[in-house]
């Protein structure tokens, strides 16, 4: 992507901090020890209070879980002050994957760049002397991939320096590695490596297959290498008559979309930017012809 399309999809500097699963949050409410102290915000999201009970503060701000807690409480007390306090921001992750010497899950108290990423999973070992690390891969949710000009980066161009979000998933592929990858609405959304004579079904198969959220009558293929986009007929592809199956190529990335073509287009847009809407209404018109 270039410098311009980076900048659109960068995180903010001082994002708004939502807080999550694993987080400590400290509720202090004053002059009533009885209901305050530290609570660690579980996977679905909620935390107990006494008296109070079970509350959600999943994707909420602090300002909005301070606000919640103190109307909750006033069944009990009469204008409670209440003061909330992130101590841990364990749900503020990124993980790294790839070529890299310390892999994993990285949390961090603000939002980092990928500079910063990168030299926390530690150094990238020279596997081949002749080889050179030319990309990698920013995966975004079930819908977005960024590539991000690692060599640029590396050699100091801050624009390519990203600044993260929390959950991105971070993949250095080796220098000779040849890797696939297959977002939208399928098991297990990610890269996968590029094996001789991989079919689009062998590579939906080994991402778990389509969610049940999945309406795959139509499956998006952008070609990295080209620049281009096609769209595969699902219903084709498990004929058992079907005279033809989709080879894949380096770089190549699968969309199973929710609703069909409309969402495809977004997915587009995010991925390529520099993919015109012109060119991509022409792909849909060839193909449906």
């Amino acid at each position: 992507m270039s410098k311009e399309d980076l900048a659109l999809i960068e995180e903010s500097s001082q994002p708004v901090y939502r807080i999550g699963s694993g987080d400590v949050v400290r509720v202090e409410v004053f002059g009533r020890p009885e209901v305050s102290g530290k609570h660690i915000v579980g996977p679905d999201g909620k935390i107990a209070i006494p008296l109070v009970g079970e509350l959600s503060l999943a994707d909420q701000t602090r300002e909005e879980a301070r606000t919640l807690v103190e109307e909750r409480l006033r069944t009990f007390f009469t204008k409670p002050f209440v003061s909330l306090i992130v101590d841990e921001y364990t749900s503020n992750q990124v993980t790294v994957l790839g070529r890299v010497e310390r892999a994993g899950v990285q949390k961090f108290v603000h939002s980092p760049t990928l500079a910063e990423v990168l030299a926390g999973a530690g150094a990238m070992p020279i596997l081949d002397k002749q080889a050179t690390l030319t990309r990698c891969a920013i995966m975004r949710g079930r819908d977005k991939l960024i590539w991000v000009d690692l060599k640029a980066l590396l050699n100091g161009d801050p624009a390519y320096n990203l600044r993260m979000k929390k959950g991105d998933i971070v993949f250095i592929p080796d220098s000779s590695d040849t890797s696939i990858y297959v977002l939208g609405q399928v098991g297990k959304p990610g890269s996968y490596r590029l094996t001789p004579r991989m079919t689009v079904l062998d590579a939906i198969a080994q991402a778990g297959g389509p969610t049940e959220n999945a309406k795959p009558e139509k499956i998006g293929l952008y070609r990295a290498g080209s620049n281009t986009t096609e769209i595969i007929s699902f219903a084709e592809l498990i004929n058992p008559a079907r005279r033809m199956n989709y080879a894949l190529e380096d770089g190549d990335v699968l969309f199973v979309p929710t609703s069909g073509l409309g969402e495809f287009g977004y997915f587009m847009r995010q991925i390529s930017p520099s993919l015109s809407l012109l060119t991509f209404g022409a792909t849909i018109n060839s193909l449906n012809k």
